[in-house]
């Protein structure tokens, strides 16, 4: 066998190893995953066809800078976890898989406190109203004080963790691989409501975040519906199916929303595997529009567009008022990236390399382009005011900023 898993290639898990444990879901989407790749990867790399493409050499225009690097802990380059940077604006919060959850002075990135909890965490964290969510792959969710990092409470939800939660002024909002939602109090972990739905008896490996947006929590699902609900009592307030299910094989069929929905003003954004990049209307869920497309990473947007990288590394930017193609780039083919973040002027993507690309926003060529680690980086970059944090799956915490000339 000469060349290893092709970098884009998805994770599946049947529905039956939807556990509480994590080895065993892990096992069987490694198997799951040499099966559906099939014959490919016993030829030569250069026949794959999901070989990754080689990076070309471009004159950069703009200038980025490391500002700081620190590390949070443990790498995860295996796992492929959903741990992302957060932030409330002095801080910057990002966990790792052994357990421990750090948070860090957003300007100078010295380490403010880090708090260790033996859970293989998955999901997280996310940070509000003076709390920081982190939830693990056997089921764990657990609360820290933003201050200080004490733990405040642990709950178990019965479920794999493996996104990120959502904290509003009340509740915690956690999304389960079994299909689940559930609202924790914010206060002492006990549960608020749930809310379910189908799971396909295949789905890939991983969940999107819920967002809170006012009085809605809004989720995608791995049966291709998107859904809002009331954050006081999960009362569903609009349930829609955005990628049908189409195909003979249980493969062909999937149609996940893994993607985390971006919610701007009064729209609701969203992108499937093997589906379409949508638009909602945010009180209704009425779908404004939809082009064919199809992202496990994720979105990004800024005031004007949408930007979505596809499962094959292709990357596409379209107006968020009509869904109209304003650039196409394919020159990062397979290279497996990271939900696009903008910027500034730019758009920017990780990929399996740990390579940061910077593209700009309005016409999509290359900027610039910086080598954060050599781990992979799966988590899209967050964006605080003038800085870009990315972390590694290698457990390192990296701060850029633009290389501004300095005014006189």
């Amino acid at each position: 066998m000469s060349s290893p898993l092709a970098p884009s290639a998805p994770r599946f898990v049947p529905a039956a190893h939807r556990s509480r444990g994590a080895a065993r879901p892990v096992a069987a989407l490694v198997l799951l995953a040499v099966l559906l790749q099939g014959c490919s990867w016993f030829g030569s790399d250069d026949d794959d066809p999901r070989r990754p493409a080689e990076l070309v050499d471009f004159t950069p225009t703009l200038k980025v800078r490391e500002a700081w690097s620190s590390g949070v802990g443990g790498g995860n380059d295996i796992l492929r976890l959903a741990l992302v940077p957060a932030s409330d604006g002095s801080r910057i919060y990002a966990a790792d898989n052994d357990g421990r959850v750090a948070a860090f002075d957003a300007q100078r990135g010295k380490r403010l406190w880090r708090t260790g909890t033996d859970l293989p965490l998955a999901g997280g964290p996310a940070v509000g109203s003076d709390h920081v969510v982190a939830g693990s792959s056997d089921g764990w969710v657990v609360s820290f004080a933003a201050a200080d990092g004490h733990e405040e409470w642990r709950v178990n939800v019965a479920s794999e963790v493996l996104a990120a939660p959502a904290v509003g002024p009340k509740a915690a909002y956690v999304r389960t691989v079994d299909g689940k939602l559930i609202a924790l109090n914010l206060t002492d972990g006990r549960q608020a409501w749930f809310a379910q739905q189908n799971v396909p008896r295949l789905s890939v490996r991983g969940t999107g975040a819920p967002v809170v947006d006012h009085n809605l929590v809004i989720c995608g699902f791995d049966n291709g519906r998107i859904a809002a609900y009331d954050v006081n009592d999960g009362s569903v307030v609009w349930d829609v199916l955005v990628d049908p299910p189409s195909g003979r094989t249980e493969v062909e069929r999937l149609a996940d929303i893994n993607a985390t929905v971006v919610v701007i003003g009064d729209d609701v954004y969203a992108v499937g595997f093997q589906g379409r990049l949508s638009a909602l209307a945010r009180e209704s869920g009425q779908i404004l529009w939809s082009v064919e497309f199809s992202s496990y990473s994720g979105l990004g947007a800024d005031m004007n567009n949408i930007y979505a990288a596809a499962d094959t590394g292709e990357l596409l930017a379209v107006e968020r008022a009509s869904g109209r193609e304003v650039w196409r780039r394919n020159d990062l083919a397979f290279r497996d990236l990271t939900a696009p973040t903008p910027f500034g002027g730019s758009v920017v993507v990780g990929d399996f390399e740990g390579y940061l690309h910077f593209f700009d926003a309005a016409t999509g060529e290359p900027r610039a382009r910086v080598r954060a680690d050599s781990h992979r980086i799966t988590s899209a970059p967050l964006v605080v005011n003038d800085t870009l944090y990315v972390l590694t799956d290698g457990g390192d915490l990296v701060a850029y900023r633009e290389d501004r000339p300095r005014e006189k």
